[in-house]
């Protein structure tokens, strides 16, 4: 990996300004959180007390025993040593992006992505490829896309599902067109899987890549679907070992280990893992209604398409201010945090410049939507 200056990251840059100094944060990203209350709570009285008997002492820099074990749980083919544990997701992909790919290198990567997916393999110097997700058509996935961006030193092929933005899911048949494509042409697949779990339909959430391909790479977190980014425990799965022993001796630089206290707890949280989802799941589609509501009584300004999985959405918006202008004057004047389109823009393909997102994934966004509502009312009075 070459280590050049990296752009700014827009995400974190806007978020960091607004997330913690608005009163309504209406894009978060990641679904309903716990207290540590709470979360002891689904464990066991053991769990309880081993809790407050840990030694705050180094860790092992895999990740301790027990977290890889309850990661390797999550799915059908990965053991414990399949597994490496990352403070995060975004330690996961920086990482992940950066070895697999250099100069002389191919990556292609979908669009809209997280950022850091199109950005780290650009920075080391690889070239990448976006291939777009197509709006006019539920932002579906063109695998004949992909396989016409394949070059001979392709490498990696990065995606993102459900999908943030967006919200988007492939149908089975193409999720896997996708995985015996890479296949066939000897390309990694690197999937970032952190809102799996919370797809509207459950007939819709795919296996994961790592339990599909023996060198594909699985990234999820505590963060989004299990709504605990506090505890910034991520991890990559997959049955590449040279792969992982690599990206072990990377670590030694970023993280070098977790964090006792996050790794237990995420134990804790991964062995109750399917009712912290399926609560998850049960506030979005709550929400979903209300969210509806709100901008069918705006339709005027907004076309609404809610996610497919996930807790975030992306809708149009049809003012003549523009939708930076428009995100800029609505925290600034209301105090309600949206993701303008414009943090998601990215140098390899088009993103429509007219979206912004929304969080669907917490408790009770009335407040925040009532704020939103006046914004509009007012707007239209002047």
């Amino acid at each position: 990996m070459t280590i050049t200056p990296m752009p700014e990251f827009r995400l974190e840059t806007y978020l960091s300004r607004w997330e913690f100094a608005a009163e309504h944060h209406l894009t978060a990203s990641d679904a309903e959180t716990l207290t540590v209350a709470e979360l002891l709570g689904l464990g066991t009285e053991d769990d309880r007390r081993a809790f407050m008997e840990q030694p705050l002492g180094y860790i092992e820099t895999w990740g301790t025993g027990r977290l890889r074990e309850a990661v390797a749980a999550t799915y059908e083919t990965c053991g414990p040593q399949d597994v490496l544990a990352f403070t995060g997701a975004e330690e996961a992909i920086f990482w992940v992006m950066g070895v697999l790919a250099g100069p002389g290198d191919h990556v292609i990567v979908t669009v809209p992505n997280y950022q850091s997916m199109e950005t780290v393999p650009l920075t080391s110097g690889a070239e990448v490829t976006g291939v777009p997700l197509d709006p006019a058509d539920g932002w579906r996935l063109d695998v004949e896309a992909v396989r016409a961006a394949i070059r001979p030193s392709t490498k990696v092929v990065a995606v993102n599902f459900p999908n943030n933005p967006t919200g988007a899911v492939p149908d089975h048949q193409t999720w896997r067109a996708l995985v015996e494509l890479c296949e066939e042409r000897g390309v990694r697949l690197v999937s970032d899987e952190v809102y799996r779990g919370l797809e509207s339909d459950r007939e819709r959430m795919l296996p994961q890549a790592a339990d599909l391909s023996p060198t594909a790479v699985s990234i999820n977190v505590m963060s989004k679907s299990y709504g605990m980014p506090g505890l910034r425990v991520g991890w990559v799965a997959s049955h590449d070992h040279a792969l992982l022993e690599t990206l072990e001796r990377h670590k030694h630089y970023t993280s070098i280990c977790g964090a006792v206290p996050s790794e237990f707890l995420a134990a804790v949280a991964l062995g109750a893992g399917e009712r912290i989802q399926a609560r998850n799941r049960k506030i979005i589609a709550g929400n979903l209604p209300v969210f509806a509501g709100f901008f069918a009584s705006h339709e005027d300004l907004f076309e609404w398409s809610p996610p497919e999985g996930g807790c975030v959405a992306f809708p149009r918006y049809l003012g003549t201010d523009g939708v930076e202008a428009f995100c800029r004057d609505l925290v600034e004047t209301a105090g309600v945090v949206l993701l303008p389109a414009s943090i998601y823009a990215s140098t390899l393909a088009a993103v429509p410049a007219d979206r912004f997102r929304i969080g669907v994934g917490r408790r009770d966004p009335g407040p925040a939507l009532a704020a939103f509502d006046r914004f509009l009312t007012g707007r239209r009075r002047t």
